[in-house]
């Protein structure tokens, strides 16, 4: 084991990636890629991945699994088999992030083929999602040194550099492994409190009659506050900025207008005065960021080709080199990303279970690559937590689905196979985030890149028919659909699929979102940021903001002396780290509570008028600022 007692500064930035020494030294050979830590990890990333796709499918968001899956594996490694081997824990915590990933991936969109009537069968959603996890590693794989090492310290990586952290101070022990144990055990009661027990709301909101009636709110959880501290405050303001635009601009403008329409406005068949601010939301503004998102990635993309031919000619430079590498350096070779993408285009194509025709199998490909980078950079600005998959398989369905509609695809036929082309880009889209994610931890930790990718994409495959059987089985006993089971993303994609093919969809609405992106770029103001803050709810930002805030203060405190604020800024990245880590582990807990039909709310039982309040849940977010804040600065 190295002899380190935890990361180094370097681990932040300061230093360029090629000088950054990682935890475990390149000249030390450890364990990585064994038989046991394959077989935990594919266990890890089926549990984690079954559990995510009752929860995406009830509220429509996930919990990352990288972090909880590191101290599982630290736990069962040196607590119960005394095997204190960091590389074999952190292959563990990569492997069953893919579960996550690969459930959001999948959850997000194939249920819609449901939604259109259509049998969804266990060996469809299996092929959809192996192809899927395929692209979004592979794809990764080219531009791993430059958006892991060349931008060391410029893209954060958030929940990776978390991960990172808690694999050393797991391993290390010490007072950074107790801060971490503070921050789980904070973050995991907080989150029992407020969404086990219901003692409180964690996503208060209130009506601002004044303007259209329009709302303002905040996710109050511990995860999404830690997120915010680790991410700072600059990020956390391009979020918020774009969901003030949305909620306290656009929303009440709609409003305003519509109120003395007498027949709804499309793409709504509900009359504007008779809807409120989330159905305005549902209906018209996530058009308009998915058209953000769009014009996001493509400006994003544009700006790296550069660097992109850059990476890839460097790739491909190196196939057949041989020992020349570090260890650390070491990915699986160019021909396997290239061999990759010719598989998945064929299998796509001709395969019975999926049947793209070949113009959708083309784009597949295409969007796959383009959005895979995309997520790849943006998880490294904003976290994995934020990364909007939905709005960029939007993005995609709008493409393929036209370019099948143009090419004489147009019956419920092409409609399903859209939604497996566009189920092949989410996963990717999801997979590749993952894949950034502990590709990151990796290379702090000192791991070799080519094992993680092998390993992640074992587990990808092992944990596709599981979740497959999640989707049917929640189908058969509630409906994909239902009020139990609303399915909130795929929803979105059967209309946009529907909407498109029978030409309804409000492109307006899209093209506006677009003129947001491209202003954006015009005043210099990072896209995608602002973007997500337009798409998503005004609680995310909030929460992502809230955490910011209390980072600048503790910030501004000891601004004055670089070596405290530096040992402050550990610190707290560590506390954040674990506050997250125990809420995703409770959040499973939760989830496994919600399966087997226990129900341990209490809270809406005893004073439930204190317990709904939005005020009770504002207090409690301000005590849990309080003792980020205060942890922090006290003296050790």
């Amino acid at each position: 084991m190295a002899e380190n007692k935890g990361l180094s500064a370097g681990a932040y930035g300061g230093v360029s990636g090629d000088d950054y020494v990682p935890y475990v030294p390149v000249s030390k050979a450890m364990p990585e890629m064994t038989v046991l830590s394959i077989f935990i990890g594919i266990i890890f990333a089926i549990v984690f991945g079954a559990a995510n796709t009752y929860l995406g499918l009830k509220v429509g968001m996930t919990i990352a699994a990288g972090i909880p899956g590191a101290i599982l594996a630290t736990g069962i490694l040196k607590g119960i088999l005394k095997r204190n081997n960091i590389l074999e824990a952190n292959m563990i915590q990569a492997m069953a992030s893919m579960g996550e990933s690969l459930a959001g991936g999948l959850i997000f969109i194939i249920p819609a083929v449901i939604i259109f009537g259509d049998k969804l069968t266990i060996g469809t959603i299996t092929v959809v999602a192996i192809l899927g996890s395929l692209l979004g590693i592979l794809f990764v794989v080219p531009l791993r040194r430059y958006l892991i090492v060349e931008e060391h310290g410029k893209l954060i990586y958030p929940e990776g550099m978390a991960a990172a952290e808690v694999l050393v101070s797991s391993s290390a022990g010490g007072s950074g492994f107790k801060t971490m144990m503070t921050g789980v055990a904070g973050g995991g009661i907080f989150k029992f409190l407020s969404e086990g027990l219901l003692l409180w709301k964690y996503e208060p909101e209130w009506t601002i009659k004044p303007l259209q009636g329009t709302i303002f709110g905040a996710d109050v959880t511990a995860a999404l506050i830690g997120v915010g501290y680790i991410v700072g405050i600059e990020i956390g303001m391009y979020m918020f900025a774009g969901a003030l635009v949305a909620w306290l601009g656009l929303i009440p403008l709609i409003k305003y207008i519509g109120a003395g329409l007498t027949e709804p406005l499309f793409p709504s068949a509900a009359l504007i005065k008779d809807m409120d601010a989330w159905a305005i939301w549902s209906k018209y503004i996530r058009y308009v960021g998915a058209g953000a998102v769009i014009a996001g990635g493509f400006i994003s993309i544009a700006k790296a080709m550069p660097t992109i031919a850059r990476s890839f000619k460097s790739a491909m430079s190196g196939i057949g080199a041989k020992a020349s590498q570090k260890r650390t350096d070491v990915d699986v070779p160019m021909t396997y990303v290239i061999a990759g993408a010719i598989f998945v285009f064929i299998m796509a194509w001709l395969f019975p279970m999926t049947n793209v025709p070949v113009a959708g199998a083309i784009f597949v490909i295409i969007f796959a690559f383009f959005f895979s980078v995309v997520s790849a950079r943006l998880v490294g600005m904003i976290g994995t937590s934020n990364n909007p998959i939905s709005g960029m398989t939007i993005s995609s369905l709008l493409f393929i689905t036209g370019i099948l509609k143009l090419t004489g695809h147009a019956d419920n036929k092409a409609m399903v196979a859209a939604i497996i082309a566009g189920g092949i880009v989410c996963v990717a889209i999801a997979i590749a985030g993952g894949t950034a994610q502990s590709l990151k931890t990796t290379f702090i930790i000192g791991g070799t890149p080519k094992n993680l990718e092998i390993g992640m994409f074992l587990a990808s495959a092992a944990s596709a028919a599981a979740i497959g059987y999640v989707i049917l089985m929640l189908n058969s006993a509630y409906g994909i659909g239902s009020k139990e089971i609303p399915a909130p993303q795929a929803t979105m994609m059967s209309m946009v699929v529907k909407g498109i093919m029978t030409s309804q969809l409000p492109w307006t609405l899209v093209l506006a979102g677009i003129s947001f992106g491209v202003m954006c770029e015009l005043m210099g103001i990072p896209i995608l940021p602002f973007a997500l803050g337009l798409y998503l709810p005004i609680h995310l930002s909030a929460g992502v903001v809230i955490g910011g805030i209390v980072r600048a203060i503790v910030d501004k405190k000891f601004k004055d002396n670089e070596e405290v604020l530096k040992e402050k800024t550990e610190k707290g990245v560590l506390l954040a780290s674990g506050m997250v880590a125990g809420e995703s582990l409770v959040g499973i807990l939760l989830a496994v509570f919600a399966m087997v039909g226990v129900n341990i709310g209490i809270g809406e039982k005893i004073l439930p008028a204190i317990t709904s309040s939005p005020w009770t849940s504002a207090v409690m977010g301000l005590v849990l600022c309080y003792w980020i804040y205060s942890f922090v600065v006290k003296k050790d």
